[in-house]
């Protein structure tokens, strides 16, 4: 129902997801009904490992606060929320009201209405509608990857040190290795790779769960 990891081959994913902590019954529902509704964009939802591991990873920084760029049908922001802790908040940023009507309505069904935000309208201006100072504990984006490095930019002097930033899809399914594809997605993901690496304010690794997921924690 959604898409597996796209860098290790089908025994070892299906190896990794049975030896994973699997979805519960609320995030396969949403994932089944995504794909009935969405077949044609149903690579826009994350892999079950990746919202397990989104989990994890929120609640091993202990964040309290995260801000989400592209939220589509609500996987991925329930699994953040999840994670959060005690009293914590996240804000979701998204330009669909089609695809965030069923995100509110999982939203609902995990009892998570009093925890997540939505804004519509494009990300960049919800983000620099926000203070410029070190608000949130966590960052992910996972939306249109023309403007990741605008995000990243945008984004890094709000989250607080000690901090999480997280971006998905930065392998570009493996095209990013290939210096002769000149597709402006390709192009995009490669120089906001390249300038996520240079940014001294963070240490970061790429993981290669999914697409790739990069992970910096800021100094």
């Amino acid at each position: 129902m959604t898409r597996r990891s796209e860098q290790i081959s089908l025994h070892l994913n299906a190896y990794l997801t049975a030896h994973s902590t699997p979805p519960d019954a609320i995030l396969r529902e949403l994932a089944t009904e995504t794909a009935e509704r969405y077949p044609n964009e149903i690579g826009l939802q994350v892999a079950p490992e990746m919202g397990t591991f989104l989990t994890l990873l929120t609640r091993l920084s202990r964040a309290r606060s995260g801000i989400e760029v592209g939220t589509f049908t609500g996987y991925s922001s329930i699994c953040i929320a999840r994670g959060l802790g005690a009293g914590g908040s996240l804000l979701c940023c998204d330009v669909s009201e089609e695809w965030t009507s069923v995100a509110r309505k999982y939203w609902e069904k995990a009892g998570l209405n009093d925890v997540i935000e939505l804004r519509l309208g494009p990300a960049l201006d919800t983000i620099r509608a926000l203070p410029r100072e070190e608000t949130f504990d966590l960052a992910f984006i996972d939306a249109d990857k023309l403007s990741y490095a605008k995000y990243w930019t945008e984004l890094v002097p709000r989250v607080r040190s000690g901090g999480v930033i997280m971006a998905d899809s930065t392998f570009s399914h493996g095209r990013v290795l290939d210096a002769g594809n000149d597709n402006p997605s390709v192009i995009a993901v490669r120089a906001f790779n390249d300038l996520a690496a240079a940014d001294e304010r963070v240490e970061l690794v790429m993981v290669p769960i999914g697409d790739g997921l990069t992970v910096a924690f800021k100094h």
